[in-house]
C-alpha cells in the first residue's frame, strides 16, 4: 500500500509543477511586445466553468516521459494587429525559453507558438 501512496505522491508533485511552470510561461509571453492576450484552451475553459482556478491560462507544458527535466512548452497567443506575426512568435519562444529555464532550471526542448487570432488595440480594452 506505501507504494501507491508513492507513485500518487509523485504525480501530485508532476501536476503541480506543470502549473508553475505555465504560469512563468504565461506571464513571459504576456510581457512580449505585440502579444494582446493569451487564449484559454478547451481543458482550461471546462475546468473553469467547474469553478477549477487554473495557472497559466492559454499555456500547455507537457513534461518528457523519460526525464522530468526536459518539457515542451505550447502557448496560444492573441496578437496586436500590425505586428509581423513571425517576429513575435520568435520573441515569445525565446522568452519564454530564457524564463523557464532561469527560473524553474528545466531544460525546454521546444516552445510552439499557435497564434489564435489578432486584434485591434481597442477590441482589446473590451
Amino acid at each position: 500500500m506505501s507504494e501507491n501512496k508513492q507513485i500518487e505522491s509523485i504525480k501530485g508533485e508532476r501536476s503541480m509543477s506543470k502549473g508553475f511552470v505555465a504560469q512563468y510561461a504565461a506571464e513571459a509571453a504576456l510581457q512580449t511586445k505585440g502579444v494582446a492576450r493569451l487564449m484559454p484552451s478547451a481543458g482550461v475553459a471546462v475546468k473553469e466553468s467547474l469553478g477549477v482556478l487554473h495557472e497559466g491560462k492559454g499555456v500547455s507544458v507537457v513534461f518528457h516521459e523519460n526525464d522530468d527535466g526536459f518539457v515542451s512548452v505550447t502557448v496560444y497567443p492573441v496578437i496586436y494587429y500590425g505586428m509581423i506575426i513571425p517576429e513575435v512568435a520568435w520573441s515569445i519562444q525565446e522568452r519564454v525559453k530564457a524564463d523557464v529555464e532561469r527560473f524553474t532550471g528545466l531544460v525546454v526542448e521546444a516552445v510552439d507558438v499557435h497564434v489564435c487570432g489578432v486584434v485591434t488595440r481597442e477590441e482589446n480594452q473590451g
